[in-house]
């Protein structure tokens, strides 16, 4: 026995993507976006009692040592946010800052062993998140949709 589709659910479907083709670029990222955002703190951040903002942190200094301005900066929230961040990831031991400034008054973050082993654990996890957010595009098409995306970052 074949399950029964419904025409009327394909029907909204095609209805749903029609309207969707018209809408602004950023407002559609934004959906896609939140969705991840949902998944990954849900499913991945949650267990590992991490915050987003924490788990970007660690991602954006697993590129390289930032200050805590650039960390702002890069992460669109003041300063005052996310020195608090910061303080909570050296709390737990995944981040280190210098005591004192080697020069000027910046004193440029990093990981510590701790922070690159649970960014490791995490990253699969995260990656499986998002699968389940786009599953309903093959790999070849997100692949494509990374691809796009890093082209698209402002150089």
């Amino acid at each position: 026995m074949h399950p029964r589709v419904s025409t009327r659910l394909i029907h909204v479907n095609m209805v749903d993507m029609d309207s969707l083709r018209d809408e602004p670029l950023g407002y559609l990222l934004h959906r896609v976006t939140a969705a991840l955002r949902a998944e990954v703190a849900a499913a991945v951040l949650g267990p590992a009692d991490l915050a987003a903002p924490a788990y970007l942190c660690l991602r954006m200094l697993s590129r390289s040592p930032k200050s805590n301005a650039e960390l702002a900066r890069e992460a669109q929230v003041s300063p005052q946010a996310m020195n608090k961040v910061v303080r909570e990831l050296q709390d737990r031991g995944l981040v280190t800052r210098p005591a004192t400034a080697a020069s000027g008054r910046s004193l440029p973050a990093t990981l510590t062993r701790a922070g690159v082993t649970v960014l490791a654990r995490l990253d699969p996890e995260v990656a499986e998140a998002e699968d389940r957010v786009l599953g309903g595009l093959g790999a070849r098409d997100r692949r494509e949709l990374r691809r796009l995306l890093v082209a698209a970052l402002p150089r």
